[in-house]
């Protein structure tokens, strides 16, 4: 993706984002935003802080210091329900998929909803909104299946309609072609591109995949030893003259 989406508001914007365990100083000062409509990755190696980076954004840690505003409200202001309430606007793919291996497919899918009646209120009957959201990921036909009779790819498009039944405005992606053949992480990330597209979300997406950053990315973040190391298109990061930069393009 080539379009440059400079002129939208901010979503997200991290300023100074510090956070420590002893003397490792995992953030050192770290800066982004995520512009609306954007599809913004985030590349560093294995503990470069990307995973503490996210759960600070989720308010699952507290940063050391910096500011973390997300739709204009700042996450460490927060109260713990309007945190929650928060959360509902902001889906999270995780890494493993992360289904409840105990649930059907639907029941998966019926859970954010049930959780978060505040949002929806108390839906008698979630079949319509269930389906539509394995629809939009061409799986209506897996309504009751178990993640056991799941494929890997299956099992990552599953855990993206219930992050999609909640109708968030941001999706935080976490690896989210790990684990999968060429061939199913491109169609993972159509489907990404596709959903982007139908709901206008603006997605953050932690990867070590350059092939997912070449094809959906409209900016790219390198994290490095804590801070925003390079920030650039695509073109403009992959073209650098930095070794630094370089190393993640090998």
């Amino acid at each position: 993706m080539e379009t440059k989406i400079s002129n939208k508001k901010p979503v997200i914007e991290i300023k100074d984002l510090k956070k420590s365990y002893g003397d490792n100083h995992v953030l050192a000062g770290f800066n982004m935003h995520l512009n609306e409509g954007e599809n913004l990755i985030i590349m560093g190696k294995s503990g470069s802080g990307k995973s503490v980076m996210i759960k600070c954004l989720i308010g699952l840690e507290e940063p050391d210091s910096g500011s973390i505003v997300v739709m204009d409200k700042n996450i460490g202001q927060l109260k713990h329900e309007e945190l929650d309430e928060l959360r509902t606007e902001v889906g999270f793919l995780f890494q493993g998929s992360a289904l409840y291996d105990s649930m059907s497919v639907r029941e998966n899918l019926e859970f954010p909803l049930r959780r978060h009646t505040k949002k929806f209120g108390k839906i008698k009957d979630t079949t319509p909104l269930v389906m539509e959201a394995l629809e939009n990921v061409g799986l209506g036909h897996a309504l009751n299946l178990m993640p056991s009779e799941l494929s890997g790819g299956m099992k990552r498009r599953i855990a993206l309609a219930r992050t999609l039944i909640l109708l968030p405005k941001i999706i935080l992606y976490d690896e989210p072609t790990t684990g999968l053949d060429p061939i199913t992480s491109k169609e993972i990330l159509l489907l990404m591109m596709s959903i982007q597209k139908k709901y206008n979300t603006s997605s953050l997406i932690i990867t070590h995949d350059v092939d997912c950053a070449r094809m959906i990315s409209n900016r790219m973040i390198l994290l490095v030893d804590g801070i925003n190391y390079a920030e650039g298109t695509f073109e403009e990061l992959s073209n650098s003259d930095d070794p630094k930069v370089q190393a993640f393009f090998k």
